[in-house]
């Protein structure tokens, strides 16, 4: 008996689909909904463009392309071999610390000791050996489980107290700079640790952190070789393995994440181990290319450097959005615009100047594509 007006007659859903004149139903799709009039359809070009704009790396791209022209023009020697071995060398360096900090950033945290940590566990290795007389290999491994000892203090503080990731890792920064300079003096009665080279395993870990390759009037530095893999390793973490979801998540909706049961302690204290590392990592390069350590008074410029390589490379300081990728071209725009500076005769606060305005460029520019961005970015 038929209860009811049949929907394959009046009209209903099962209408619209044994009738061909009828359009089909919609797709579903992953794009978040419109709310509003319709927007009109925009030509392939801005379309392109608008595309384009939602990738975190194009600022630091457009803005690599800028400043090595600029400066090419008024320093040729940037371009030479020999120009671009000073650029490289100091970008490997900055730009290790700054893809471990842009990925802590991506995560909605912040790491101030990284710079501090280079210096405390390079000092660490060199008393291990001077003074213990540990095999180079051994007091390495020994330096590397203090760094991560470090990572863990700091991402234990932030995810059990509350406390802002910028003041817990501020506090770890006085902490060892005081215990780094005391306890040098102390150890070794000044503040230079030296005659290394000696110790068993040395001369392989020279090889491992400080071989050079001669290209003409340029030598390259195997921390290239470093930077360009660690960068690779990174930017697949975070586009195409869940831990990188469970980065971009903490960052953009924490409260929402753990909820949904993404694992956003675990990814905190992996971040902070890792940003501890990479400073272990630059540690040991200038530990092993001079032979010793020389503990001076190190401020907060070196990690307000890798956080400044990071927001040029495109990451938020709120969070859950950027790229590994970008802060990597980032420390090229930093390298670029000290090596060309340098090489065009300016006055050395020029650099702060350029610096500030470069900085401020990439906030807005990381603002107006942060508005624009419809799905999530890729790099």
């Amino acid at each position: 008996m038929d209860t009811g007006p049949h929907p394959a007659r009046r009209g209903g859903p099962a209408a619209d689909v044994l009738r061909p004149d009828r359009a089909a139903p919609p797709v579903i799709s992953d794009r978040l909904p419109t709310l509003g009039a319709s927007p009109a359809t925009l030509p392939r070009g801005r379309r392109l463009l608008g595309e384009a704009l939602a990738r975190p790396s194009l600022p630091a791209l457009l803005g690599l392309v800028v400043v090595v022209a600029f400066f090419g023009v008024q320093a040729p020697a940037l371009l030479t071999a020999g120009g671009l071995a000073s650029v490289l060398d100091p970008a490997a360096l900055l730009g290790i610390g700054g893809v471990a900090v842009a990925l802590l950033l991506i995560a909605g945290q912040f790491d101030l000791s990284i710079g501090v940590t280079a210096v405390a566990t390079s000092l660490l290795t060199a008393l291990l050996i001077e003074r213990a007389g540990w095999n180079t290999w051994a007091a390495l491994a020994g330096s590397l489980a203090a760094a991560v000892v470090v990572g863990l203090v700091n991402g234990f503080l932030v995810v059990n107290t509350g406390l802002p990731s910028f003041l817990v890792t501020l506090a770890t920064f006085l902490v060892l700079q005081g215990a780094s300079q005391t306890g040098v003096e102390a150890l070794a009665g000044s503040a230079r640790v030296t005659g290394l080279d000696g110790a068993p395993g040395w001369a392989v870990a020279e090889q491992v952190f400080a071989s050079t390759l001669h290209v003409g009037e340029g030598r390259f530095r195997v921390s290239l070789l470093w930077w360009v893999a660690l960068t690779a390793l990174a930017s697949w973490a975070l586009w195409r393995t869940r831990f990188g979801n469970a980065v971009f998540a903490s960052g953009g909706a924490r409260r929402a994440a753990r909820q949904l049961g993404v694992p956003v302690r675990r990814t905190t204290l992996t971040l902070f181990c890792l940003t501890a590392a990479a400073g272990w990592l630059i540690g040991t390069f200038g530990l092993v290319r001079l032979d010793g350590v020389q503990v001076g008074a190190p401020g907060l410029g070196t990690a307000v450097d890798f956080v400044v390589v990071a927001v040029i490379g495109g990451c938020l300081l709120t969070g859950g959005y950027g790229s590994t990728i970008g802060a990597a071209i980032g420390a090229l725009v930093y390298s670029v615009a000290r090596e060309g500076i340098a090489l065009a005769g300016w006055n050395a606060p020029w650099f702060q100047v350029f610096l500030g305005v470069l900085l401020l460029l990439a906030l807005l520019t990381n603002g107006i594509v942060r508005s624009r961005l419809k799905a999530v970015p890729r790099s």
